[in-house]
């Protein structure tokens, strides 16, 4: 059904280690009790005189936010409007947790709250408090009332929990963005990146909402001068000291990456080849391996603490003294508003911390190949053909003038992708990510309740290459893939995947995931007359558990990988039976399924499958094809009129229109060759 797109990744929202719906329970004595009763209770005391009373609300409403059922009475109490002061109140403690507690709010409550929050105007206070850290940290004043317990270091904390609700609005909020652009909290943003060296979180927030900021946002990426694309350069040569820095170069490799309209065309090898440097260092660590490694050193560490509050315990005598300094430093001021703050902060163990970086670092360098992969259309429906007068309107739209020389194109600027991602070997880097995750590192994870979260995410790199792999296979020639023998091995590792997973059809996130890049491979082979390695079985065996994913997607892949193998046995002789089979199946498929996008597909397969050759004629005969395509022929017809407004985009109608006519002409060609053969 014409060219089959990738869909670009887009940067996701803060992503919470934890459940957002789960934790409330346990910090309000049960869940089932009425949502506006705690609620109440903690805005209430947002008032009070005392600025500890106001910390422990606000930290308590951190907790709370996690409950998704809190939610819609935390809004008819205004809870948004009530907390928004407290990012300026005169206690620093108490604008760390207000912070924690918006962040919180704004990863669980998802568009709509985010939405609701810049309606409530949370964008005010938040970008005066953004202003206010930015000059805090050039200050070494600090007044009085905030002198006992505060510092630098809680001027950057708190910076970082407001970056981080700014991120989650901006990814969620166009009106955000557009405040964001018009309040200049770039030069304030870029001011905390600049600080790397000594506070990589801080930065890492501050990455991450860069990357949220700079897409699809021409307005702002004419706000970067020399100065902004110093500091994001300086983040790309530093030197790797850690997995979190690994995982901060990453994502300034993808604002970058956002940024190429505005860099000279002299300049733009240089940028690409920058940035795919930094996605090839990340992709050729080996995850599973350091999976092993850290929970290794997180071991000893545990061990050596262990032996080390021995030896001082022996050395006092076995007792211990209770001093109130001792307990009332760490529990008042640092203990107690690391727990309640948020359970969607990051871990605080640094092995856990270092893995979790590396992870999610390979994910975001995936995503980021995968963009930059696709073209620059107006839309990402996979059904959308691009035609060649479409190209030349992108070329001309994107090429403007800058210094007296054109940018490079997006044509041009391919073929710049092409060569930095051959040089890199990133096809074969991304060949290895979607192997199963190591079955040690798995275990490893398995049996550590904090670890454990980390075999999705290890999942998750799984199918984030497979999504990389089909866009490699458009964008690649053959060669570049390493020729026929490559592809051959890479549909046998593909077949290997599916069959080893038990169950698969139940997995929809790696069945679709795979499936994409089955098909993008199977094409690629067909087009170039190699020969496929799986056999007819082995499809069918895919497809008729394929078709009955609740996933539209798996259900059109597998069809359309139906219709690429048929087309190729078509060719060939003594296949007839197979042929019967297949398009049996695609019938079955476009008369039953009740999506009109699936049914669409199958049609079309049947038209690749059976539109030449002596082997497919007979078999159309004999499957009676062509009767039971008149017969559905003003059913299609019927459903389109009735159904296609309604639950399909204009993209789609049109794609559905064009099957309908291909299907009046199929038609009239089989009864051709059904007169010849009978006749």
């Amino acid at each position: 059904m014409g060219k089959s797109r990738t869909k670009r990744f887009k940067r996701p929202q803060f992503s919470p280690t934890g459940d957002c719906q789960a934790e409330a329970a346990a910090a309000n004595g049960t869940a089932d009790e009425e949502d506006d009763g705690p609620a109440a209770e903690l805005l209430e005391k947002l008032q009070h005189p005392s600025a500890e009373v106001r910390e422990c609300a606000c930290a308590g409403l951190a907790r709370l936010v996690q409950q998704r059922p809190a939610l819609p009475g935390l809004a008819r109490r205004d809870a948004v409007r009530r907390l928004g002061p407290l990012l300026l109140d005169r206690s620093l403690a108490v604008r760390e947790t207000a912070a924690g507690a918006l962040r919180n709010l704004s990863a669980c409550g998802g568009f709509e709250v985010c939405d609701d929050m810049v309606t409530k105007d949370i964008m005010t206070p938040l970008v005066a408090l953004l202003k206010e850290c930015s000059a805090g940290l050039d200050s070494n004043e600090i007044s009085p009332q905030e002198k006992k317990d505060q510092n630098r270091n809680s001027v950057e904390n708190i910076a970082n929990e407001a970056v981080n609700v700014l991120w989650n609005i901006c990814e969620c909020s166009s009106r955000a963005v557009s405040i964001f652009n018009k309040e200049g909290c770039l030069e304030i943003v870029l001011k905390y990146l600049s600080r790397f060296p000594t506070n990589v979180d801080l930065a890492i927030s501050v990455a991450y909402c860069l990357q949220t900021v700079t897409e699809d946002n021409p307005e702002l990426l004419q706000s970067f001068n020399a100065t902004a694309l110093h500091v994001l350069e300086s983040v790309m040569i530093a030197p790797v000291s850690s997995m979190e820095y690994l995982l901060l170069k990453t994502l300034v490799a993808g604002t970058v990456w956002n940024l190429k309209d505005i860099i000279p065309s002299k300049s733009q090898a240089e940028i690409i080849n920058a940035i795919l440097k930094i996605l090839s260092e990340v992709l050729e660590m080996d995850s599973g391996e350091t999976v092993v490694q850290m929970k290794e050193a997180e071991i000893q560490r545990l061990k050596t603490a262990a032996e080390t509050e021995e030896l001082l315990e022996n050395a006092n005598g076995g007792d211990f003294i209770e001093d109130d300094d001792m307990e009332e430093i760490p529990h008042k001021r640092k203990v107690r508003r690391k727990t309640f703050i948020s359970d969607l902060l990051p871990p605080t163990d640094k092995e856990l911390r270092e893995t979790i970086a590396l992870l999610t670092a390979q994910q975001t360098a995936l995503e980021i190949i995968v963009n930059m992969c696709c073209t620059e259309d107006p839309s990402d429906d996979e059904w959308e053909e691009l035609s060649s007068s479409d190209e030349s309107d992108a070329f001309m739209e994107s090429s403007f003038s800058e210094c007296g020389g054109q940018l490079l194109s997006p044509l041009c600027l391919s073929h710049e992708v092409h060569t930095a991602l051959t040089n890199y070997l990133i096809p074969k880097k991304v060949f290895e990510k979607t192997a199963f995750p190591n079955s040690v590192a798995v275990d490893i994870c398995s049996r550590s309740p904090s670890w454990k979260p980390l075999i999705r995410k290890m999942n998750t790199v799984q199918w984030r290459a497979l999504v990389c792999l089909q866009s490699l296979l458009s964008l690649l020639d053959v060669d570049h893939l390493g020729g026929a023998p490559a592809l051959q091995t890479l549909a046998q590792h593909l077949s290997q995947l599916i069959f080893a997973q038990p169950d698969f059809a139940k997995h929809a996130d790696f069945l679709e995931a795979v499936s994409s890049a089955l098909r993008a491979l199977l094409q690629t082979m067909a087009s170039k007359n190699i020969s496929q390695c799986m056999t007819p079985e082995q499809l069918m065996t895919l497809c008729r558990a394929g078709v009955h994913s609740s996933n539209t997607g798996v259900r059109v892949n597998v069809v359309s990988i139906l219709g690429i193998t048929g087309s190729v046995l078509a060719k060939e002789d003594g296949t007839l039976e197979t042929l019967k089979t297949i398009g049996c199946f695609l019938l079955e498929v476009a008369t039953k399924d009740p999506s009109l996008v699936v049914a669409g597909e199958a049609l079309d397969a049947l038209f690749d499958v059976f539109a030449d050759g002596q082997e497919a004629e007979r078999a159309a005969v004999q499957i009676k094809l062509l009767s039971a395509l008149k017969e559905f022929q003003p059913i299609f017809k019927t459903k389109i009129r009735k159904e296609g407004r309604s639950k399909y985009s204009p993209d789609q109608l049109c794609v559905l229109d064009n099957v309908k006519m291909n299907l009046r002409r199929f038609v009239a060609y089989q009864e051709t060759v059904e007169k010849r053969l009978t006749s």
